[in-house]
């Protein structure tokens, strides 16, 4: 095993209409993770030797300190590695580039100095968006301070935007969205709620859609609204829906489950769920249905997304109340949902009827989404325990594993390694022989 440092710097069952996921993406032989659920956005890695067993004495190719307090998860083109990064302060936005063969920091910059950050709540950090990386280009949001293009060879700053106005009140936490020739960006904060596309080569405004209802922090003692509060918070990514044939737009806001052109930013319809705020995982497409746990309302709605205008009353197809995940995002496996609560305990629902098929506590807390590979789901804490189990409607454990320290980000994977950062580390997992 190789010990690096930061050390080098160079400059539908219901429905008559298909409800799939729609991603536009280079994949080679499953070698690019481009976005923090991977190269289709929902968590699948194109892989058939994922590693079984780990520890810090097995199967570690190499290990690389990561400095600085910051929960995005690693995403991967080619040879290389992409990172973003923060101190507990926040001051400073920084990205980084690591060779992904051998462990080595390749690149290491400040990108922007904020004088006066904002809050950001102690579980939170101020670099969780995690980037977004196509062929020459790697796309970063630090959420209202800083978003920007980078050339993914050199780190030169092709365009950036420090201009959205957005108090995120806890910190930011929705990654940006690569869509065509957009980027798509959620600002959900106590002040200000809009999603936003720009143009990906120039990084300009293409359209602006404002959230239609502001759910409003009331005070308890007067009743009146106040001009922050987390009702108004959420933390979500979107992804793009191919809905019979059409793109949509799926974005979770505060509160709201919402459907875009992703072209105009029309809105299409919402769904109001009232007392579900602060919702963090990405929705999932599938089976003509729309997968998508509400937040801190603890509830899980598949919805038929062939609807218009407010669809809250008649287009939840089914609803979970088991153990619905508040951070970790779905996996969709065939008919299966699997997930994991905030506080450990996970489950595995038929997608198609919501029915329960099992649930079981796996270990402490959760924050980082669990990822499938060759018939495995492997979940990861925030201890730094591991768990692999069966893909299957019955739960049955293949392995458990420990590091050091948890893991807050998403794994990655390429080719037939795992590649996960924990609060102090990046690693480099893969089984002996296998390349």
């Amino acid at each position: 095993m190789q010990q690096r440092t930061m050390s080098i710097r160079l400059p539908s069952i219901a429905v008559a209409v298909c409800v799939t996921l729609a991603a536009d993406v280079g994949v080679r032989g499953g070698e690019n993770w481009t976005s923090y659920r991977g190269p289709t956005d929902h968590g699948h890695a194109d892989t058939t030797r994922m590693p079984l067993n780990w520890s810090e004495q097995e199967n570690v190719v190499w290990k690389t300190k990561v400095p600085g307090k910051a929960w995005s998860s690693p995403v991967i083109w080619g040879d290389r590695i992409y990172l973003t990064n923060a101190p507990d302060h926040g001051s400073n936005l920084s990205v980084i580039f690591v060779d992904k063969n051998t462990g080595e920091v390749v690149y290491d910059e400040r990108l922007h100095r904020v004088d006066l950050p904002q809050y950001c709540h102690p579980f939170n950090s101020y670099a969780s968006p995690s980037p977004v990386v196509e062929e020459g280009r790697v796309y970063v949001s630090f959420g209202s301070p800083y978003n920007a293009c980078l050339d993914s060879n050199t780190g030169e700053v092709i365009w950036e935007r420090t201009d959205f106005v957005c108090n995120h009140f806890r910190g930011a936490g929705s990654s940006p969205l690569i869509y065509e020739d957009l980027l798509i960006l959620h600002f959900d904060g106590s002040d200000f709620q809009f999603v936003v596309a720009l143009d990906k080569q120039t990084g300009k405004t293409v359209w602006k859609t404002a959230r239609t209802v502001d759910f409003q922090d009331l005070d308890a003692d007067t009743g009146t609204p106040r001009a922050d509060g987390d009702l108004r918070k959420a933390f979500s990514t979107p992804v793009i829906a191919d809905v019979g044939g059409q793109p949509m737009l799926i974005s979770l806001g505060s509160m709201a489950l919402y459907a875009y052109d992703p072209e105009t930013g029309e809105e299409l319809w919402r769904a109001d769920a009232i007392g579900s705020h602060s919702g963090a995982c990405r929705p999932v497409p599938g089976h003509g249905l729309i997968f998508a746990p509400m937040g801190a309302g603890a509830f899980l709605w598949a919805m038929r997304p062939d609807g218009s205008g407010n669809v809250t009353d008649s287009h939840v197809e089914w609803t979970y109340r088991g153990a619905v995940p508040r951070r970790a995002s779905l996996l969709l496996v065939d008919d299966l949902l699997f997930m994991v609560h905030d506080g450990g305990v996970a489950a595995c629902v038929d997608a198609t009827t919501g029915e329960e098929n099992w649930k079981h506590r796996l270990g402490s807390n959760f924050s980082a989404s669990p990822i499938f590979a060759n018939g495995m789901i492997f979940f990861f804490d925030q201890d730094g325990k591991s768990t692999v189990i069966e893909a299957a409607r019955k739960y049955k454990i293949l392995a458990e594993n420990k590091l050091d320290d948890g893991c807050m980000a998403s794994p990655a994977v390429s080719n037939n390694a795992l590649y996960v950062r924990t609060r102090s580390h990046l690693y480099r997992i893969q089984s002996d022989g296998a390349k």
